[in-house]
């Protein structure tokens, strides 16, 4: 199968290489954790991957697409949440999904069918017709996830999504990534929540430096680690000692 993200020598240079000759295959229908400490170039990679930032040098491929020789049509498939929900306070929910589903040319009668399953299926009923400009942290990323999806999106990525949002808000937005990667969706997830990763992901990602330094799944890092019942906390420590140290 074409996997949904292939990154090749993928790099962005700062100050220092943010992300240094990245090499990464996501297969299609997987729910993916990308694990790192601050500064490692998760959010960096992830902004090259949704179109935001541009890449120094490398390919990314989404669903088989050259997303920087064809960024509108990867954008077609991708949705991007950040951990700061950006919506527009004067509009409610409701109108904020409409106005997206314009965006991406959804014809009103189908906007307007799939604003309201979104709204119904997030919690966001009985603020629907509310301004946002009022609503909590965890209320403004739940509207910020309905507008992602939308335009049905093939590869969904989420840079620290449960990031403030509280514990009923979390398990909802879970939930909801959960029920999408069921449907056939790829979902890509950064988070320094690792009990979060370590029930959700199918695979783990770690990197560090830019470069990815462990993959596989928990089991498989377990085995890597030498020891089968070690948490997913202890062995990314670990890793991440060991690259500090060779460093």
């Amino acid at each position: 199968m074409t996997p949904a993200l292939e990154l090749t020598g993928l790099t962005k240079c700062f100050d220092r290489p943010a992300v240094d000759r990245l090499d990464l295959s996501i297969r299609a229908g997987e729910f993916y954790a990308l694990l790192g400490p601050n500064g490692a170039g998760k959010t960096t990679t992830l902004r090259m991957v949704a179109g935001l930032l541009k890449p120094d040098a490398g390919v990314i491929s989404v669903f088989g697409i050259d997303a920087l020789e064809a960024p509108v049509e990867a954008k077609r498939v991708i949705a991007w949440v950040s951990d700061e929900p950006m919506i527009y306070d004067k509009l409610t929910p409701f109108e904020y999904l409409e106005f997206v589903a314009g965006l991406w040319s959804i014809d009103a009668a189908t906007a307007e069918a799939r604003a309201r399953g979104l709204i119904d299926w997030l919690g966001l009923g009985p603020n629907a017709h509310e301004r946002c400009q009022g609503f909590s942290k965890g209320m403004r990323q739940k509207v910020a996830l309905a507008g992602a999806l939308v335009h049905e999106p093939s590869l969904i990525i989420l840079d620290e999504p449960l990031t403030g949002l509280d514990a009923g808000s979390a398990r909802l937005v879970k939930d909801v990534l959960v029920e999408r990667v069921q449907d056939g969706a790829t979902v890509i997830m950064t988070t320094h929540i690792l009990e979060v990763a370590e029930r959700m992901a199918e695979r783990i990602g770690v990197i560090s430096n830019g470069r990815l330094i462990a993959e596989g799944t928990l089991e498989e890092l377990r085995r890597r680690a030498g020891k089968g019942d070690r948490s997913l906390e202890d062995i990314f420590l670990d890793l991440v000692a060991e690259e500090s140290d060779a460093a």
